[in-house]
This record gives C-alpha cells, sequence and structure tokens, in this order.
C-alpha cells in the first residue's frame, strides 16, 4: 500500500504544480502589451471599427498582424490615408500596427483602428464586443471594447489596396 500512496501523491504533485501547464510566456509580445480607452463604434450591420490605445511595456516592438472577433466574419486591420483632395480612404493597413517598445500606438477615428468586417449581428449602445489581436509572434491578447454610438468619418473603403494610395 505504501508505494500505491506515493504513486498518487507524486500524481498530484505533478498536477498541482502544472508539470508542462499553460505558465504564461514573459517572452510573447502579447505578455507586454495592454490595451485601454478601447471602444468600438455601433452599427446595425456591415462594418464597425475598433478603437484604443496599445501600450508597450516591453524592450521590442510589438506588431500586431491580424484578429478575429466572434462578432465578425473577419476583422482587418486598416489605416485611414489623405487622398489628392485631401479626403480620407479607408484601407488595409500592411505591416500591422507597431507598437514601440516602452511606448503606445492609438487607434482612432480617422486614422489607424481594427474593422470588424460582415458583422454577424447588430452592436447596440452599451453592449461590449470581444476581438482577439495577434501579434507577429503568433502571441494573441483577448480585448473587451464597450459599442457606442458613433457616425464616424465616413470614409469610403478601398479593399485589397494594402497601403497604395
Amino acid at each position: 500500500m505504501p508505494r500505491f500512496l506515493s504513486i498518487v501523491v507524486a500524481l498530484l504533485i505533478t498536477l498541482l504544480t502544472g508539470c508542462g501547464g499553460s505558465a504564461p510566456d514573459e517572452s510573447t509580445m502579447a505578455s507586454h502589451v495592454a490595451v485601454s480607452d478601447q471602444w468600438a463604434s455601433a452599427s446595425d450591420d456591415g462594418m464597425a471599427a475598433v478603437f484604443g490605445v496599445f501600450t508597450n511595456t516591453g524592450d521590442r516592438d510589438a506588431t500586431v498582424v491580424a484578429g478575429d472577433s466572434p462578432a465578425a466574419a473577419s476583422v482587418e486591420l486598416h489605416e485611414v490615408v489623405r487622398g489628392g483632395g485631401g479626403a480620407g480612404v479607408m484601407q488595409p493597413k500592411d505591416g500591422g500596427f507597431i507598437v514601440p517598445a516602452g511606448g503606445r500606438h492609438e487607434l482612432s477615428p480617422g486614422a489607424d483602428h481594427l474593422m470588424l468586417m460582415q458583422l454577424k449581428e447588430p452592436l447596440r449602445p452599451g453592449a461590449d464586443v470581444t476581438v482577439t489581436v495577434r501579434f507577429a509572434d503568433g502571441s494573441s491578447l483577448p480585448v473587451t471594447a464597450q459599442v457606442r454610438d458613433f457616425p464616424g468619418g465616413q470614409e469610403p473603403y478601398q479593399p485589397g489596396t494594402h497601403g497604395r494610395g
């Protein structure tokens, strides 16, 4: 019986100490980035934007390269560029959003933002929407944003231009 007991104790210790468990990896981009002041634009259908401020406490740049959300068919990283007449045009952003080491990167109306594409249901003011942003190193960060009424900048969308204006 003592041998059986020692095996059970060894198994319990292994389970409780998390051998092979999921301790946070402090070397990932996501482990050093936080998001604040996040919010999303209300929309009945189509697209909605997500804004906020990424802050990087790490010693290397962190690059947001993609995202996904249960609220939309896809999430795109967008920028707004000024055309010949000064009007803003929204387009996918090549290379992602770089959050500099020890710095910040703001997502704001009329500039860089996350775009929820092909909404699965309306986003109503006061509700929350979750987006998971993905970094160049494969790590990810869940972000919850409150939905707010916002008419938007009404920039036309130029899909597939990827930085060429």
